[in-house]
Formats: C-alpha cells, sequence, structure tokens
C-alpha cells in the first residue's frame, strides 16, 4: 500500500509539472499590426487605422434582390464545393476528439488460453481473463500540442468552410449582375436594332425620291445586320451565364429568374474599424494564422519528442495459472507498472524532424504575412473599382443623354438634306457605345461592391 501511496504521490507530481507549462503557447507574429496599418491607400491621417467597413453584415442584408437571395440560398444548400467543406470540418472535429482522448488511460479486453500435456500425461487448461489499463502522462506538452495543433486544424478548416461560403455568395451576386447587365445591353441592342431597321427603309425611300443613293443604303443596312449579330451574340452569352448558374447550383441547364438592373441598389453607407479586425474576419487570413498555429504547435510535438515519456500501466483479472502450478477455480491477479523511455540516438531522426518542423513555422508564417498584404491589396482595389464607377455613372448618363438628342437631329437634318448619311451613322453608333458603356459601368459598380464585401470577409 506504501508504493502505491508513493505511485499517486509522483502521478501528481506529474500533473503539476504539466500544468507549469513546459510549452509555449502561440502568439501572432511581432509587427503584424504595425504592417497591416500600411495596407489602406488614400485614408485620411486622421482615420489613418480605419476603412470602409460592411463585411460584417448578413449577406441577406447586403444583396436584397429577392431572386439572388433564392439563388444564394440554394447555392449554399446544393454548392458541391459547400457541401465537400462542410465534411471537411466534420473531419477536423473527428481528428480533435481523438487528440483530447489521448490524455485519459486506454483500456484492453485479452482474455487467452492454452492446453498443455507432458508425455502421455491428461492435457491440463491454463487461462487468464485480464484487463489491461495504459496512461501516458503529458509531461512535456507532447499530448497537449497535439491537441492544440488539433484544434486549429478544426478553426482552419471551419475558416475553410467560411471561405467557400464567401466565394459561392460573390460568385453568384456577381454572375446574377453580370446577367441583368446582359440582359440590359440586349434591350439596347434589340431596340437599337428595331431603330436601325426603320433607318434602312427610310434610306430607301429616300433613294427612291433621289435623294440619296445606292452607298448610304448599303452603309446603312450594313449598320443594321452588325447590330442583328450583336443581338444574337448578346442571347447566346445570357444562355452559356444560365447554364454556368446552374452548374453553381448542382442543377440542370434552366432559365434563370431575375429582376432588371435598373432595379438593384447595393449599401451606400461605409462603416469603420480598426484594420486588422477587418482582415482578421477573412476566412483566407484565418485559414493562412491557422495553418500557422498548426505548424507552431508540431514544432512543439517535435520539441518534445526529445524527452522522455512516461507510461502508467496495469492489469487485473481472473487465471488459473500461478508460475507453474494450474489451479481450479481461478484466482484474481493484478498487478501496477511504471515506465520511462528515453530517447538517445536514432540516427538524427527526431532532430531532423524538429529542423522541418520550424523550417515549416518559417514558412507557414511568411504565406501568412503575405496573405495579409493580398488581402490589404483586395480591399484597395476593390475600394477604388466602387469609387471610380459611381463618380463615372453620371457622366455615362450625361453622354447618353447628349448623345441621344444628337441622333435625333442628326436624323431630322439628313431627312431635310442638310447631314450627311455618314454623320447619321456616327451619331448612332457612339450613342450604342455609350449606352452599352453605362450598363457596363454600372455592373462594375454592383461588381466592385462585391468585391469589397467578399475581400471584408462578407458573411
Amino acid at each position: 500500500m506504501r508504493r502505491f501511496n508513493n505511485m499517486l504521490i509522483a502521478v501528481a507530481l506529474c500533473f503539476v509539472l504539466s500544468s507549469c507549462g513546459l510549452y509555449t503557447k502561440y502568439s501572432r507574429p511581432e509587427g503584424v499590426e504595425n504592417s497591416v496599418e500600411k495596407l489602406y491607400r488614400g485614408v485620411a491621417a486622421e482615420a489613418a487605422d480605419s476603412v470602409a467597413n460592411f463585411g460584417t453584415k448578413p449577406w441577406q442584408e447586403v444583396f436584397t434582390d429577392p431572386a439572388l437571395q433564392r439563388l444564394i440560398d440554394s447555392a449554399l444548400v446544393r454548392n458541391t464545393d459547400v457541401r465537400v467543406a462542410q465534411l471537411r470540418v466534420g473531419e477536423a472535429e473527428a481528428a480533435l476528439k481523438a487528440a483530447r482522448l489521448a490524455y485519459i488511460p486506454s483500456f484492453a479486453f485479452t482474455p487467452n488460453g492454452a492446453a498443455a500435456s507432458f508425455g502421455f500425461s491428461k492435457e491440463q487448461w491454463s487461462y487468464s481473463v485480464p484487463i489491461t489499463a495504459s496512461w501516458q502522462l503529458d509531461i512535456f506538452g507532447r499530448l497537449t500540442a497535439a491537441k492544440r495543433r488539433a484544434k486549429a486544424a478544426v478553426e482552419g478548416s471551419e475558416a475553410y468552410s467560411r471561405a467557400v461560403r464567401s466565394q459561392v455568395v460573390g460568385a453568384m451576386a456577381n454572375m446574377y449582375y453580370m446577367l441583368l447587365m446582359l440582359d440590359a445591353q440586349l434591350s439596347i441592342a434589340e431596340q437599337t436594332s428595331e431603330s436601325w431597321g426603320k433607318n434602312v427603309e427610310t434610306m430607301r425611300l429616300m433613294k427612291e425620291a433621289g435623294m440619296s443613293n445606292e452607298a448610304s443604303v448599303r452603309q446603312m443596312e450594313a449598320n443594321y445586320y452588325a447590330i442583328c449579330t450583336m443581338v444574337h451574340d448578346l442571347r447566346e452569352q445570357v444562355f452559356l451565364l444560365e447554364n454556368f448558374i446552374s452548374i453553381m447550383l448542382a442543377d440542370v441547364p434552366q432559365r434563370i429568374e431575375r429582376t432588371t438592373l435598373a432595379e438593384q441598389s447595393l449599401p451606400t453607407e461605409v462603416y469603420t474599424g480598426v484594420p486588422l479586425h477587418l482582415l482578421s474576419q477573412r476566412p483566407d487570413v484565418q485559414i493562412a494564422e491557422q495553418n500557422l498555429v498548426q505548424a507552431f504547435y508540431a514544432t512543439n510535438e517535435a520539441r518534445a519528442s526529445l524527452y522522455p515519456s512516461i507510461t502508467l500501466s496495469g492489469s487485473g483479472g481472473w487465471t488459473n495459472a500461478v508460475g507453474a502450478a494450474i489451479v481450479n477455480p481461478a484466482s484474481l491477479l493484478w498487478s501496477v507498472a511504471a515506465s520511462l523511455f528515453q530517447p538517445i540516438f536514432q540516427n538524427g531522426a527526431l532532430r531532423a524532424r524538429l529542423k522541418i518542423a520550424k523550417l515549416q513555422q518559417q514558412e507557414a508564417e511568411l504565406q501568412f504575412r503575405q496573405t495579409l498584404l493580398n488581402a490589404g491589396n483586395e480591399v484597395n482595389t476593390a475600394i477604388e473599382q466602387c469609387q471610380t464607377s459611381r463618380t463615372k455613372h453620371t457622366l455615362y448618363e450625361q453622354q447618353v443623354e447628349s448623345l441621344a438628342a444628337a441622333v435625333e437631329s442628326t436624323q431630322l437634318m439628313m431627312e431635310h438634306g442638310s447631314s450627311t448619311y455618314l454623320e447619321v451613322l456616327v451619331a448612332q453608333q457612339t450613342l450604342l457605345n455609350a449606352q452599352l458603356s453605362l450598363t457596363e459601368n454600372r455592373f462594375k459598380e454592383l461588381q466592385g461592391m462585391v468585391n469589397l464585401y467578399v475581400a471584408l470577409g462578407g458573411k
């Protein structure tokens, strides 16, 4: 009993040593906060540590179009990439559970029996029915490092799942707005085709009246056929984009229900926040940091493997074999043991493993820092795209208004003989290009807001 008490004291001491933390805990690399503050261009000095932030809003509050919301909802449920990412989270959680269970003893039921006979004597049966237990003490934090590494893997897989969801939301929104842009451009092309068709008829009548010539009619016809070709091209693009959206929905090709580009609106308000806090909401930044955390604890685990490991073991059960004698009925048998394993020489494998772990940790830190730089660049680009597109929108509207008036004037002048067909053609073509540019610029503005939302870690 005294020996057993001494063993309990030894176990208690081991727990004390383990709780002292002979391993270090992860902390974010130095200089990250300062480097993040420099990621944003064009920010006023008094607001140098703030940036547009509406990435914390749920996507339902950002994308309010009911048709788009239905598409995003369906994609988040049915998209293959989203479902695979969710399965990876489950795999990581199972690995973390296994790492946590490493702290408790393992038990095994190992019954065995044998028969023996000496000479021609009757065989004698011996058997034992033991239950064995083994418990490894985590003195130098190897199990703790493994558990923390598994926990970082879970958080990384959860961040990956959020990243996939965010990308699906952003991609679906961008494709939806592109579809609306193509619809608007198709409508413009069809209206232009109808208008130019009337101009061709007018030119033919003017030719019959001797007010025009064959060359003018043919030039008008060529432009009319060109716009008819554009109509078919736009219809094809709409058809292909609808098919691609259907693939994202993991569904068969079908027509996509939608509204119009003119009905779209996105938040114009921007909120401010601490840059590092904003970027830390991005799933890719979280993934990169959790990869660094895993590498950090993998280094701790490799370092702990250089130190001794202590295992407590015991067994208890019944047996009828005691020494060389076989007795019946069976008697109770139990044993308790402790073992220490200290690596001495393993051809440098353990130290090589530690060196590899340290190098992988440095690599993960570099990737984390680069991910932050990329994140800042994406935010900058999206903000600039939004601001530029908004500035150009009014100018495009004024240009279209002026060109529409110019087309009307040149057509009237041509009908009265004071203008040539070339002036009409140039005015019509310029107006068409401006109308198409106006719709494209509106799409770029919407796309910029979508990209900014995703760049800020949109939920």
